[in-house]
């Protein structure tokens, strides 16, 4: 009996000998599969930073005058201490840190982009910088009357002004053959008529007038 028991032992132990030989081997790190890790990492972290100096859509043209109450995102590439978004004061300027106040009023987001980068030359080699305005609110116009949505309204690139009827909404006791446009021209009002229900049959275009700053909409 001892014997068989024996011969028994005798061959798990054997078999798990040849299972173990048998087995195929973990692979080690190669420099390759390093490699591809660490350029993983790379890229992850590629992307992360790409979210982070994302820059904001711009809610102005590149022709567009900067004016006090607009807001404008400033962008100095790997500088995020320097980077923020910021409202135009009153007096027309901005405050940075290391510029302290810097005048935006007056300037397009370009011009407003190349004067930072001159004044920060004195503190940062080769300054990248980006402006883009993100709210208009230094030109406005304003709807009085029968529309669901009476008062300022910001001014948008070339607006005219079918566009801001339809942004305001005119409601059903509106008189639309009696709409107009009051305009300060040279310090007196000017009365522009304007014929909504020819303007929406696509007659007498002329008279959809591109907006100034300023402009009141009459809807009686």
């Amino acid at each position: 009996m001892r014997s068989t028991w024996t011969a028994v032992a005798a061959l798990v132990l054997v078999s798990g000998m040849a299972w173990a030989q048998d087995a195929p081997a973990q692979p080690a790190a190669t420099p390759d599969s390093a490699k591809a890790a660490s350029d993983k990492v790379a890229a992850d972290k590629a992307v992360a930073d790409k979210g982070t100096n994302a820059v904001p859509a711009s809610q102005a043209g590149p022709d567009y005058v900067i004016g006090p109450e607009d807001v404008v995102h400033v962008q100095v590439w790997k500088e995020n201490d320097l980077t923020a978004t910021l409202p135009v004061r009153p007096d027309g300027k901005i405050s940075l840190p290391l510029l302290n106040d810097v005048q935006a009023a007056g300037l397009t987001p370009e011009q407003l982009a190349q004067s930072l980068t001159e004044k920060l030359k004195k503190y940062i080699a080769d300054p990248r910088v980006t402006v883009v305005v993100t709210a208009i609110n230094s030109k406005r116009i304003y709807l009085i009357g029968e529309v669901l949505h009476t008062g300022g309204m910001p001014l948008l690139p070339n607006m005219t002004v079918l566009q801001a009827l339809s942004s305001a909404g005119l409601n059903q006791f509106a008189k639309t053959k009696g709409i107009y446009v009051l305009r300060t021209v040279n310090g007196k009002q000017e009365k522009l008529a304007v014929n909504y229900r020819k303007l929406v049959k696509g007659q007498e275009i002329e008279e959809n007038y591109v907006l100034q700053s300023g402009d009141t909409i009459v809807i009686p």
